[in-house]
């Protein structure tokens, strides 16, 4: 779902994904590709694999905040692989690691951001959407969790600027 994202968002704008074979130390993966974009069209493609994320988090946990209680594997294989993704995205852009194609670092670049506070960015929803598994009755959370997913979001205006 976080690739499909990325091309969605390539498709979009017209910008012809493709696909570039990557690795990070020495694990070999892939990342879809595209050709230059205006910095705000960076910035959505970049991020669009994490707002796909954050959206099938927030549908899962508002639909079924008992989700921890429930015998319900695959909802809580993809809440766990979208928590485990963007807190390892948000490792890579703390520590400035990772092949030139990572998400956080095209966020960063058209952004004008630097990439340890994109990772922040990227973590803050995972971690806030994490304790809410565990604590679905804490309203507080909830809306902190939306609001740092709509505020990662907003950083598209940015971005444009």
């Amino acid at each position: 779902m976080h690739e499909a994202g990325h091309v969605t968002a390539d498709i979009i704008f017209g910008a012809s994904p493709g696909v570039k074979s990557v690795s990070f130390a020495g694990i070999p993966f892939f990342a879809i590709t595209h050709p230059a974009l205006s910095p705000a069209r960076e910035f959505v493609v970049s991020t669009a694999g994490f707002w796909v994320q954050n959206a099938s988090n927030e549908i899962l946990l508002t639909r079924r905040p008992s989700l921890r209680q429930e015998e319900a594997p695959f909802a809580k294989g993809m809440l766990t692989f979208n928590t485990l993704t963007s807190f390892a995205y948000a490792g890579a852009a703390f520590a400035r690691v990772g092949p030139a194609e990572r998400d956080t670092r095209g966020m960063a670049v058209s952004s004008r951001l630097g990439e340890p506070w994109i990772g922040g960015i990227v973590l803050a929803p995972a971690v806030l959407d994490a304790v809410r598994y565990f604590r679905p009755e804490t309203r507080w959370l909830r809306w902190a969790s939306r609001a740092s997913k709509v505020a990662g979001v907003l950083l598209v205006m940015r971005a444009a600027n």
